[in-house]
């Protein structure tokens, strides 16, 4: 079976951030977590890269490269969107309000 990795707020056993980009967060809806949504990583001319589907918990992460990024989660619930700019390896939470 292909397609992306389950989607948890623990990183995979191996991911150096000293040296990679992660982009992580949670959907959310009122506070509460939104599970399910269909999560989009656009790159800075609004170009479609990546998607993965949320956790239950309305987790979702991506390894990104340095730039400006857009999050996009499409939902049941609604649908919203974050910016975030990678400057270099490390760690990038952002959450996804859907409504």
């Amino acid at each position: 079976m292909c397609g992306a990795p389950e989607q948890t707020a623990d990183l995979p056993a191996g991911t150096d951030l000293t040296k990679e980009s992660v982009l992580v967060g949670r959907v959310t809806n009122g506070g509460s977590p939104v599970g399910g949504a269909f999560v989009r990583l656009l790159d800075s001319t609004g170009e479609f890269t990546a998607e993965v589907v949320a956790s239950a918990t309305g987790d979702y992460r991506f390894f990104a490269k340095p730039g400006t990024w857009t999050v996009r989660a499409l939902s049941r619930s609604g649908n919203g969107q974050a910016d975030v700019s990678v400057g270099g390896p490390g760690l990038y939470t952002t959450e996804v309000p859907v409504g």
